[in-house]
């Protein structure tokens, strides 16, 4: 597919810079960016209109259809492919939207590999959609690669998994992954979902992936007042293929959603080192009390994966988990006491979230391998004072 076309005034908004020299926190600030060439304006313009004028027919500066291109939402486009060291950019309505066209690309009969723990939704989209459109699914624990390959069939036409994954944070090894599926023929998609981490903490494509998805409601967004997803990729023909599914099926963000995930990357560095400070500080106090049976975080010393970890992500993030002794009774106590953490759906806000996955998100998971303990509480921990949510932890605990 040809680049996305030039605006009027000759500024690319397709342009690139995961290869220039800038780092990770200029590319978040710059890259698709351009000032106004009409105004000067700094911030992307939003361009909030259905249609473009045509001078003479089929004749025109670059876009006609607001649901096939809009300046603003190119300019995301190529901001997020930068960030992910991508080669393409594409954005939609919602982050189910952006793994909906991953699945529209398959055929009736082929087979999906899918991780053991996944967002409820993806699983409810796979489970009670597509499963009745001719596709298979098999779930695995891709932290042991011997049962990835075990689980793998001739028809696996897409790997689909979370590193770290909701709500257990579990991780796997995207390059030795990447590896185990470059010895088939032919070889499946590998598609992570990188939400958890973003692209600040890891870049699943340098590690092998083929695709990467985002909901970029949570931390790409970051304060908890947009709803959109995003797919990113090196493949001119996937995003070719992915972009013919995008126009046809309409799912894309409007001009205000893509400026407000604009003005989220921007500040992307900054929050996420913050939101990783607090829930390692969180993980510490919950690991040593005594009414937590357990913890999941990535750069805890308790985690199985830590090394690896370690080892594929910048830092832990600011998600984490946790198990109470007193099960489903305690959970829910714990939740509904808090005074700074808002029990609420989804994450990766400004502010403190908690809320218990098997009777909120993952309620569709109820009664498959996929199921979350009833005790499981998770928390998306925010930017506000460490101690200030120390102690409303501590004071929910009691």
């Amino acid at each position: 597919m040809a680049a996305l076309p030039r605006m009027p005034d000759g500024i690319d908004y397709n342009q690139r810079m995961s290869n220039s020299k800038d780092k990770f926190e200029t590319r978040a600030i710059h890259a698709g960016q351009q000032p106004d060439p009409n105004t000067g304006a700094v911030m992307t313009p939003i361009y909030q209109t259905s249609t473009y004028a045509q001078e003479k027919v089929g004749e025109t500066k670059g876009y006609e259809y607001s649901r096939t291109g809009n300046p603003t939402r190119a300019a995301l486009e190529a901001n997020l492919a930068a960030l992910e060291g991508g080669a393409y950019g594409l954005t939609f309505a919602s982050g189910m939207s952006a793994t909906d066209t991953v699945l529209r690309a398959l055929s009736p009969g082929d087979h999906v590999l899918v991780g053991g723990d996944v967002y409820g939704g993806t699983f409810r989209l796979f489970d009670k959609e597509y499963r009745r459109f001719g596709l298979e699914f098999d779930y695995v624990d891709f932290a042991d690669l011997e049962a990835a390959a075990a689980a793998l069939k001739p028809n696996t036409k897409l790997v689909w998994l979370e590193t770290p994954t909701n709500p257990y944070l579990g991780l796997a090894d995207l390059a030795a992954l990447a590896a185990l599926l470059a010895l088939r023929d032919p070889k499946p998609l590998l598609a992570v979902d990188n939400t958890f981490a973003t692209p600040y903490l890891q870049q699943p494509l340098a590690l092998g992936a083929d695709i990467v998805q985002h909901s970029t409601t949570k931390y790409l967004g970051g304060h908890s007042d947009v709803v959109g997803g995003a797919l990113i990729m090196n493949d001119a023909a996937l995003h070719e293929r992915y972009a013919f599914l995008q126009n046809a099926a309409g799912a894309v963000p409007g001009p205000m959603d893509c400026f407000l995930v604009l003005r989220g990357t921007k500040t992307l560095h900054v929050r996420m080192d913050r939101h990783a400070a607090n829930a390692a500080a969180i993980a510490d106090f919950l690991a040593g009390h005594s009414q937590v049976e357990s913890i999941y975080y990535p750069f805890h010393e308790s985690h199985p994966q830590r090394e690896l970890a370690q080892r594929q992500m910048r830092n832990g993030g600011g998600m984490l988990s946790f198990e109470l002794k007193g099960g489903a009774a305690a959970a829910h106590k714990v939740a509904e006491a808090t005074r700074l953490f808002t029990l609420a759906e989804s994450l990766g806000g400004v502010e403190s979230l908690i809320e218990i996955p098997a009777a909120m998100t993952h309620i569709s998971t109820a009664g498959s391998p996929l199921e979350v303990s009833p005790g499981l509480v998770r928390l998306s921990v925010g930017i506000e004072n460490v101690d200030d949510l120390l102690e409303d932890v501590e004071q929910a605990l009691k």
